[in-house]
């Protein structure tokens, strides 16, 4: 039931996406400065590009630099996550260990019982 949702939805985006950029698809100059800043520096990068490459190429760098963003603000968490997993299969070892050198031999039933799951 959700596939469905999810494929029509999709092809929802779609259909507004290509009608959005067969009604704009007028050619737009792209200028890099200003014109007062042109006469200053004396050049200036032009490009001429359809309406909708601007639309689309503004939310693909939208969210770049939102993914970026928070792959960058989420770094810490991470970075903490991983140290305490570490730690965590570091006491677990010496908790084994410990259990090993402390109860001595035991029945083999309970010793099956209290391995530590994989």
């Amino acid at each position: 039931m959700f596939r469905a949702i999810r494929y029509l939805f999709l092809a929802c985006l779609i259909l507004v996406l290509v009608t959005l950029a067969m009604s704009n698809r007028e050619v737009v100059t792209l200028s890099l400065l200003t014109s007062e800043i042109e006469a200053f520096v004396g050049f200036n990068l032009h490009l001429p590009v359809p309406l909708f490459f601007v639309f689309f190429g503004g939310m693909v760098l939208g969210l770049g630099v939102g993914f970026v963003w928070e792959y960058l603000r989420e770094h810490r968490f991470r970075k903490t996550a991983r140290k305490a997993t570490k730690q965590a299969a570091t006491l677990e070892r010496e908790l084994g260990r410990l259990k090993e050198k402390t109860q001595g031999p035991k029945d083999e039933v309970l010793a099956l019982l209290d391995k530590p799951r994989a």
